[in-house]
Order: structure tokens, then sequence, then C-alpha cells
């Protein structure tokens, strides 16, 4: 379980806890670094990537907001 009770700004997450938290895959969290929606904000100490806590949830946010805005338009 992802603790949200802490510094969003200095927190730094694995893809399996960035995911968790966004309630996605893994392999969307990957998508959004691909796209550029999320940088690396560091590694581990096996050298896999970590992501900031609040770019994880800036990412999730902008892509929710992205896909309602196209499934209004294909509603309407």
């Amino acid at each position: 379980m992802v603790d949200l009770d802490v510094d969003l700004s200095t927190t730094r997450w694995s893809v399996a806890e960035a995911a968790e938290a966004a309630r996605v895959s893994p392999n969307v969290v990957r998508n959004w670094v691909y796209r550029g929606r999320l940088e690396v904000a560091g590694s581990d100490y096996r050298g896999r990537p970590l992501y900031r806590a609040i770019d994880v949830i800036r990412a999730e946010k902008a892509t929710r907001e992205r896909a309602r805005r196209i499934y209004s338009l294909q509603a309407a």
C-alpha cells in the first residue's frame, strides 16, 4: 500500500508504487515517461527509475482529464 500522507514533492516512487498510487498498470507509467508526461527523478540502488510522487499525480490527472475531453467529443 502506498502512503499518500507523505511530502509528495520529495517522496520518490518506483514504477510499481507509482502505478498503485495512480490506479493504473506499470506499463501506463512507462508510457507516460515515453510520451514525456513524466520524468525520471533518480534511480534506486539497482538502477531502476524512481519518480517524484507529485509528478506521478500530475501525470495521472492530466491523462484522466484528456480522456474525459476526448470521450465528451465522441459522445456528442
